[in-house]
């Protein structure tokens, strides 16, 4: 009996490349490099970042702060030259899955595609937590409303599958709508500082050598780098984008230099509206707070509800930006024979619907989970949630780092600039160093004390091993499935 032919009639077939959308096909030419961008960035949740976290990087690492985003940006910038030089090479959906799969073998892929899906979940199911928690404050501080977070959350859960279910471009356009806005109440806040010379004057002590060099800096190191999660996702984008050679190259370094400009100017400005002397003790004092209390002040309370309002669509923009990322990993490992076929089926919008339901039952189960327990949502939801999907993120980064290097070393004869493997190589060596920060000064992100942190650790491994292990053992029960990890066939 012919194993490999039988093997094969139960994968699920080709999209056929002249339909706009299939049974198994997704919408094509759906995506322009400004929907890419929205998509890329929504992910990152720039309001989310900048009024709930960069207080605490204020916190611990003092007026610098803003240079680790700023930082991190230059390094993301280097490592998206070498990841975006294999775009050209590497034509099949699936992100990082399929870039390391054709490098560094199909064990490794497989291990790498786990680990991705475990984060894209991990990033999107946890910020559910910060949706119900801001969603519950709201309610209550501005109308009198006593709703529970988790109701919050469910009621957000719905909402990004029904956009999600629209089609990738209706999604985009929400996401356009919701980061335009958020960006906006931003960049008005940061006008308002510098015109009225913030609390002690326009300084610029963020940029001298005692703020760079100051010890608590490096303990946040690995705050800059979370703030960019995502942006890698554009890859995954390529069957629906319009001319995907120059359209996703083209958003994610526009996706990578408007985050490291936007992150660095908007929390410099957060410095200069406290006062370079006072930075450190305001955010110790009003942390969850702080930059609500700034809005208030410089601009006044209609801002400061403003942009309460906004921060709950900024989660929802991140968490649809999400819910697609994974979509399309699934999508893709459903094509590769790994998951069931079922998962590969879109529906009449171009949508993988199925995937999409999949993944909202999941963020259910997580949410429902804390909910029963009487979990916090903001302490262990979000955090202890959040967490390993970052770390790991930042795992397969360097991962791919190395991929690159290995690709074009084995492939002397493609072209490339001279200064790709100099750039995988840097940008691969400067995320393990931010990764090494990031699992050392790990309590930092959780909040959790040892045994989380230690869960937190064992979970991104253990997920890798788990794949590696599948494709070992595929090898020689499943080789159909085995030669068709990465997109090979």
């Amino acid at each position: 009996m012919d194993v490999t032919t039988d093997d094969k009639s139960q994968l699920p077939p080709r999209a056929p490349a002249d339909r706009e959308a299939s049974a198994t096909g997704l919408r094509k030419n759906a995506l322009g490099t400004g929907s890419i961008v929205f998509v890329v960035i929504s992910a990152a949740a720039p309001l989310t970042i900048v009024a709930g976290i960069a207080p605490l990087a204020i916190l611990i690492g003092g007026i610098g702060a803003p240079l680790i985003y700023t930082l991190a940006g230059v390094v993301l910038g280097i490592f998206a030259i070498a990841f975006m030089a294999m775009t050209r090479y590497v034509k099949a959906l699936g992100g990082f899955y399929t870039y390391i799969s054709e490098s560094l073998g199909k064990a490794v892929g497989l291990g790498s595609s786990f680990v991705a899906l475990f984060s894209y979940n991990a990033l999107q199911i946890g910020l559910y937590g910060l949706l119900g928690a801001q969603g519950h404050d709201l309610l209550k501080n501005e109308f009198g409303i006593d709703v529970p977070w988790w109701v919050i959350a469910l009621v957000g859960i719905l909402a990004v599958f029904a956009v999600a279910y629209r089609g990738v471009d209706v999604g985009a356009k929400v996401l356009g709508v919701l980061l335009s806005l958020e960006a906006l109440i931003l960049v008005i806040f940061a006008i308002a500082v510098l015109v009225r010379g913030g609390a002690q004057g326009i300084t610029f002590g963020t940029f001298s050598p005692d703020a760079l060099l100051n010890p608590g800096l490096f303990a946040v190191v690995g705050i800059g780098f979370a703030a960019f999660m995502g942006f890698e996702s554009t890859a995954l984008y390529r069957e629906e984008a319009r001319q995907p050679e120059k359209t996703i190259p083209r958003a994610t370094y526009i996706s990578v230099a408007f985050m490291a400009v936007f992150y660095g100017f908007i929390v410099w400005a957060i410095v200069v509206a406290l006062g370079e002397s006072h930075a450190q003790e305001a955010a110790a004092k009003n942390t969850a707070g702080l930059v609500f209390q700034l809005a208030g002040r410089y601009l006044g309370p209609w801002a400061e509800l403003t942009m309460y309002l906004l921060i709950i669509t900024s989660v929802y923009a991140s968490q649809l930006a999400f819910h697609n990322a994974i979509n399309r990993y699934t999508f893709s490992l459903a094509r590769d024979g790994v998951l069931p076929a079922r998962l590969h089926r879109v529906n009449r919008f171009g949508s993988p619907a199925v995937s999409g339901a999949v993944q909202t039952l999941l963020a259910l189960v997580v949410v429902g989970f804390f909910a029963a327990i009487g979990g916090d949502p903001y302490l262990q939801l979000l955090l202890w949630v959040n967490s390993p999907g970052v770390l790991g993120i930042i795992g397969l980064q360097v991962i791919t780092c190395a991929a690159v290097v290995v690709f074009f070393v084995r492939n002397r004869s493609l072209p490339r600039h001279w200064y790709t493997i100099p750039a995988a190589v840097l940008s691969g060596l400067l995320m393990l160093g931010a990764l090494y920060l990031l699992c050392v000064n790990l309590d930092l992100l959780t909040s959790g004390g040892p045994v989380v942190n230690a869960l937190v650790l064992a979970s991104v491994s253990l997920v890798f091993v788990l794949g590696v292990v599948l494709a070992i053992v595929w090898k020689r029960t499943r080789p159909s499935v085995y030669r068709r990890i990465g997109g090979a066939e």
